[in-house]
């Protein structure tokens, strides 16, 4: 059985005061709000874009898949940067690639120029969560690190809700080019918190030994519990991006569901999600003092998800049920996520905290951009329930693969 030893450096003592994780955990968490705001960029006015620029949805479809693919890599190249340089310059950089975004796309006179926007949000999004999590488990105390990794995940769940009500709601006061200075003023007042409170954010950067091998950066891809860790992540996020992309479509076409109430309900998933998120910090805490394996805390999490989206899939619910169901679906999988986060850190070799978290987390950018590919063929296909059935299924197999992990960690 292939082991690994628990990551970053050693965890802070108990002593640390709340004060001083709180700092840490709302700095970061806010800076991950950022990212996911980053994720719908662009996506909330598509309409406008193609009615303004003359675009189709498949042009406006491969801006998101371009962002996915710049994120994806190199969110697994940034973690070498962050191993290298320290988390800290590598996170504003990334917030300031977002500001840059956003000043483009103010002054974008066509699909040249949404490109760019999406190459640039792209970039700034590919560092976050080795940056991220670099810093929570070097500045957090052990005691409070699962409800650090159940905030990180709480902001990020908000950070996407308020991305289309922001940037709709101002575009529809005016232009939509306002909304994007308005978002860059955002950016701009995070940039500059993260900057004033930047001692909170500092890390360490472990020094490479000097007998060691070359090539020695890369010995981390050898141990296979990194890459049950990206499978998780990228099984996991497939069903996310079917109810992300989907789910409006299958309620409206199966139960006539309005396409705003039908709309709002992939809104309740992600604050179901949030929810659980918070629930799961207590959770995690609670399996760390009695010695309970947090890939089991994860496996039933998401069996339990996939459970509750598999009856969505049979029709028995009908419309008010399934939506209901889809929101306890986004609970059940956030209620897993800090444990998923615990799963990591003990799967993470040490002085390998950026590299670990850059490559299973681009698990998530290749199944949001695989995810609509596959499944949007049974869409086409008229066949709805069976692609919520196929959702229900692909994060069952998350479940082995969390199993995957717990067995071959210490």
């Amino acid at each position: 059985m292939t082991t690994a030893t628990t990551g970053a450096l050693p965890p802070s003592p108990p002593s640390v005061p709340l004060k001083q994780d709180a700092a840490v955990i709302g700095l970061v968490g806010l800076a991950h709000a950022t990212s996911h705001f980053s994720h719908l960029l662009l996506a909330p006015l598509f309409p406008l874009f193609i009615r303004d620029f003359g675009l189709t949805y498949s042009d406006v479809g491969l801006l998101m898949t371009v962002f996915f693919v710049i994120s994806g890599t190199g969110q697994a190249l940034s973690g070498f940067l962050v191993d290298r340089v320290g988390a800290r310059p590598v996170l504003f950089a990334a917030v300031f690639c977002f500001l840059l975004a956003s000043l483009v796309a103010s002054q974008a006179n066509g699909y040249a120029g949404l490109m760019g926007v999406a190459v640039l949000a792209g970039l700034g999004n590919a560092p976050f969560h080795p940056a991220d999590f670099t810093i929570l488990n070097q500045r957090v105390s052990s005691a409070r690190l699962g409800h650090a990794f159940s905030v990180h995940g709480l902001t990020g769940s908000l950070g996407w809700a308020l991305a289309p009500v922001f940037l709709v709601g101002i575009a529809s006061l005016g232009q939509w080019r306002t909304a994007y200075y308005a978002a860059a003023v955002l950016y701009a007042g995070v940039l500059a918190l993260l900057f004033w409170q930047r001692q909170h954010l500092k890390t360490e950067v472990v020094a490479k030994p000097s007998h060691a091998a070359a090539g020695s950066d890369l010995a981390f891809l050898r141990l296979p519990v990194v890459w049950w860790c990206f499978a998780f992540f990228l099984l996991s996020t497939v069903t996310l991006a079917v109810v992300q992309s989907f789910a409006p479509s299958i309620l409206k076409a199966l139960y006539g569901v309005s396409v705003e109430a039908a709309t709002l309900t992939v809104s309740a998933y992600m604050l179901c999600s949030a929810l659980g998120m918070l629930v799961g910090g207590f959770v995690a805490a609670y399996g760390q003092r009695s010695h309970i394996s947090s890939d089991r805390v994860v496996a039933w999490a998401m069996l339990a998800g996939a459970a509750l989206m598999l009856v969505c899939a049979t029709g028995w619910l009908g419309g008010g049920g399934t939506m209901a169901a889809l929101a306890a679906t986004g609970f059940a999988v956030g209620v897993g996520g800090p444990s998923r986060d615990m799963m990591i850190k003990r799967a993470t070799p040490k002085g390998a905290t950026g590299r670990v978290y850059g490559t299973v987390y681009s698990g998530l950018d290749v199944g949001f951009a695989v995810s609509p590919l596959v499944f949007g063929l049974l869409m086409d296909r008229g066949w709805y329930a069976a692609t919520l059935a196929g959702g229900a299924l692909v994060l069952g197999l998350s479940v082995i693969a969390a199993v995957g992990v717990g067995r071959r960690t210490v």
